[in-house]
Formats: C-alpha cells, structure tokens, sequence
C-alpha cells in the first residue's frame, strides 16, 4: 500500500503528467460529446425520417454498437439518409475509438504511469546512517570492476544514476544504485557525500569539472578522484577541487610500454613493499632461455628469487624445475642490491649487443599510444608509429621517430611502417577486434615480436591471448586498482590481465605448515610474495618457510 502511495504521488506530482491527465481528459470529453450528438441525430432521423420511436437509452446503445463495430443489426435504418448517416459514425468510430483513443491512453496516462512505478522502484538516497561508502558518479567500464573489488573489502559503495529505467535495471542486477542527476546538488546532499570515503567523477572532463564544483559547495573536505581524459584537463580539475586527478589513458600508455621492457634495463620494479621489490624481467636473447630456473643459478648469484612467470599473459608459480622459454616473463623478490645484481646477471647473459638497435612499433597513434610513445623515447628506444588518421601525424611526429599514415590492416603499411624492425609492438587501438586481428597479423609476419595489446572488454581477454599478444592491459582494471590504491592509501600496482596483488589473511588448517605443504601455488595458483606475522616480514619465503598462525599472506594473482 506505501509503495501503490508514492507511485501515485510522484505520478500526480509531476508537471508534464498533470499535463498529460489534462489532454486525456479533453480528448474524452470530446468523444462523449461526439457520441452525444450521434445519439440525438440518431433519435432524429428515425422519428422524421423513418416514423419510428426509440428511447434515448436506444440511441446510445446504437452508436457505441455502430462506433464500436459491433453492429449487431437488431437495429437499422431503412432509409439512405439512415444508411449515409450510419456509415459517417461507423467510420469516425473507427478513428476516434479503435485508433486515437488507445494511442491517447497509451501516450497520456499508461506510459507515464509506467514511468512512474519504474521511478518508484529504484532508490533516491542512501540511507540516513551511511558513512564511509565510495560514491562512483557513472556506471561505465570501470564501475563494474572497481564494484567487485569494493564488495571484496566490504566497502560500501552507491552508482549515480539519471535515467529511471537504467537505474531500475542496474537495481535489478544487484547493483547499489541511486537515482538523481550527476550534475545536481540534491543528489550529492542524499548521497551524504560529506561522509563517503571517495567519490569517484567518471565522466567527460566537463561533466567532471561541473561534479566536482557542485560536491564542494556541500561537502569542502570531501575526497574526490577525478577522471582526466586529456592531459590539459588536469590543472582545471585540480582548481576546481578535485583531490586526486587521474589521467587514466595517458597511464595505460605508459604501462603498455612498460609491460615487456625494451632499452638497457631489462629489470621493472611492479611493487614496492618495506626493503623488498617485486620486478619483472624478459629473457628474449638471453642465454637464460630453455633454462630451468635451478639452472640459472639466480637466487645463488643474486640472492633474488625467482616467484612467478608470465607465460602468454598468464601468471603462473615457478618451481625450480620450471623451464623458461624466450617469451617467459619471471617475477622475482628482491632486496635493491638484490635486483641489482640480477640486472648485472641479466646484462652480462645477453646474446646481443645493447639495446640500442632495438625498436617499438605502435599501432593507434591517439591519447594511449602517444603516451606509450613518450614512455619509449625516454628510454632511448627508437618508436615507430602507425595511424590510419593524418591529422594524428603532427602529434605522433613529436614523439615518434618515424610516422606511417595508413591502414594497419594493410601489410605494406605495417612493412613500411617498421613491423620487420621492431621487437616489440604495441597495440593501443580503441577496438579490441581490431586489436584481435593485429595480434595474429603482426604474430604472422613476425613471429619474433613481442606483442602487447589493450583491451576495452574483459569479454575479449582469451580471444586476445589466444590470438597472439604476450600482454593485455585494459582501461577498466587500471581505473579500478588507481582508486582502490587511493581508498587504502597504497601505491597502485598494474599487473597483467585479471591480475592482483593484494593480502589475505592466512587460513587457520594451513598454520604451521610449510609453503610447500600448504599447497597454496599448486591448488590456487598464487604466487605467495611475502609473509608478515606481528611486526616481522618474511619476503621472498622458501619452500621450507613456516607459515605462522594468525599471519598475512601478501600474494599476486586472481
């Protein structure tokens, strides 16, 4: 009954409804004086042109039987003035019953109506006693990813929603949805925003500027992360009050570079914790390949251990018996000097000279790949860049060391473009079947490369692997982690595709076992970095390593 009360309040309430009651309402009006002048014209003719008496009530029943195209023919004119007459209300029947009276009632009253209890369904404010909850302003390709991680942390989250019938949807889904418009302050004063532990502005770099504008008149203090799509927006959100600005596709950029290092130093650093660093390196024209791990003597040498492998985007825990083939990627933990050394092992096993003859070639010349480009050059790599669209020649020409506008898809464009140049290709397009396609286009006529691709839909994850790319990366998981960094005050840390570091408390079966009894890496396929119990860390833990009751596991993958 409360709720049959609020539909129809909001339904009465609005002013385009009490217009729409209104029209309705006349057009009505004018059916029941139509049916009223045929009932008179009807009693009419029959008595002067027909001599016959019906009753008034006779006269409605025979023009909603003839309007309505019932006609039963208990009652007919004999006369063609009756006849000409009965065709006229035959016809305006059909038009104005069978025809613009469900459409008015369609258009006037149950649309509307509908409208209003879809309105109804979905909430407009958190409730009253909410605090520490992530406000996300809309639902795009981020939302769901980061959703997901905020349900893992138990932290409460609300979407922004304008549209009723999407906010309904998403609310049907399971989503934490309010209804209101991102740009108004009383969606912001129902969301509590003065006592949410982030609002996250996801949407165009205006719409941003006008959210962020609006929350500070209601809450000054609160902690806002904004989207920046292009680099120049970045000082307007800032004056405008925006806590944290993140340039989300000029870091992809640079992590796509970043993902299978090209240049002097083959080592990268993905994670700082106390003195100890996680880093990735590669093996491609090193002496290490079709090595075992064991054979390598790394841990020996450098003191770092060897962890993990990226096989083919796929993290995978490394056993001393695991081989290592040219396109392994480890993982290892280390101390700096530790890593250090491991740099100077790696350097010294190298079968070619230095890099300096190496180069990238990137295909998708926009905000990304340009980022991506920069990323390389202040590497000393030579960048090789290719883009279908010529007005993108100026801004990659700055960056890059040669410029080809064509189509990628084109094998001449991608040979003269550099692809038989380059060891490592990067695919920055916006289109993940384009990115599909290159992937087993560029494999094809060079299967030596080195392919790193994003993506905008984790749908695509397996087709892109499978198609040839050693990397992904995507827009929607390095929104996600870049806020969940913020919301636990760490650093963010970009791994591959579906890729994690995060700590989870140790179960209790698995106390005072060893790593190695534990199965932890052959059940579950985590790569456990460190172990920290009361105020110690033990990184870089053997297999022999003891793991303690009540202990935290810091560990990378799904």
């Amino acid at each position: 009954m409360k709720f049959l009360t609020t539909q129809i309040s909001y339904f009465l309430n609005q002013n385009q409804i009490r217009q729409n009651i209104s029209a309705l309402l006349k057009y009505v009006l004018f059916l029941l004086g139509v049916i009223a002048v045929y009932t008179v014209l009807f009693h009419l003719i029959m008595l002067y042109a027909e001599g016959r008496d019906f009753s008034w009530v006779t006269g409605l029943y025979w023009t909603l039987t003839v309007m309505s195209t019932l006609g039963f023919g208990d009652i007919t004119f004999e006369s063609d003035a009756g006849r000409v007459f009965t065709i006229v209300v035959l016809l305006s029947g059909i038009v104005l019953l069978m025809i613009m009276l469900p459409f008015a009632f369609i258009r006037f009253f149950y649309a509307p109506w509908i409208e209003a209890q879809i309105h109804v369904q979905c909430p407009r404010a958190a409730p009253p006693d909410i605090a520490g909850h992530v406000v996300i302003c809309r639902y795009d390709t981020i939302a769901p990813n980061l959703i997901e991680r905020l349900r893992h942390h138990g932290i409460p989250y609300f979407v922004v929603e304008s549209d009723s019938a999407a906010a309904v949807k998403l609310h049907n889904d399971g989503i934490s949805v309010v209804q209101g418009n991102v740009d108004s302050r009383l969606t912001y004063e129902r969301l509590r925003v003065g006592k949410a532990r982030m609002i996250f502005a996801n949407a165009e770099d205006t719409t941003n500027t006008n959210i962020i504008l609006t929350i500070r008149e209601i809450a000054p203090d609160a902690p806002i992360a904004a989207v920046a799509a292009n680099e120049d927006s970045i000082d307007i959100l800032e004056l405008s009050g925006a806590t944290h600005v993140l340039p989300l596709k000029h870091v992809l950029g640079e992590h796509l570079a970043n993902r299978i290092n090209v240049g002097q130093r083959r080592t990268h650093v993905i994670k700082k914790f106390d003195d100890w660093l996680v880093v990735e390196f590669t093996l491609h024209n090193s002496r290490f390949e079709g090595l075992k791990i064991k054979e390598t003597r790394i841990r020996e040498l450098s003191g770092a251990s060897v962890v993990g492998v990226w096989e083919r985007g796929r993290l995978l825990p490394a056993g001393q018996d695991t081989t290592l083939s040219d396109l392994s990627v480890p993982v290892a933990v280390g101390t700096k000097e530790q890593i250090d050394k491991l740099e100077k092992m790696l350097a010294e096993s190298s079968t070619v000279a230095a890099s300096a003859t190496e180069a990238a070639l990137i295909i998708g010349g926009g905000k990304v790949g340009c980022a991506a480009a920069a990323a390389l050059k202040r590497k000393g790599v030579t960048v090789f860049a290719v883009d279908c669209k010529k007005d993108l020649r100026v801004s990659l020409g700055q960056v890059a060391d040669r410029v080809t506008i064509g189509d990628a898809a084109d094998r001449e464009t991608l040979i003269r473009g550099g692809l038989l140049e380059a060891s490592l290709v990067i695919l920055s397009t916006n289109d993940d079947a384009v990115n599909i396609y290159l992937s087993i286009y560029c494999r094809r006529l060079n299967p030596n490369l080195r392919i790193v691709s994003r993506i905008t839909h984790e749908r695509n994850l397996e087709a892109i692997h499978r198609a040839g790319s050693d990397f992904v990366l995507s827009y929607a998981p390095l929104g996600a982690e870049s806020v969940m960094a913020l919301i636990e005050g760490r650093e963010a840390v970009i791994m591959g595709e579906g890729v994690e570091f995060f700590t989870v408390d140790l179960p209790a079966p698995l106390a005072s076992r060893t790593l190695a009894e534990s199965g932890i890496g052959a059940s579950t396929g985590l790569v456990v970095l460190a172990v920290r119990t009361g105020g110690e860390t033990i990184a870089n833990p053997s297999a022999s390593t003891t793991l303690p009751k009540n202990s935290r596991l810091s560990v990378l993958g799904t």
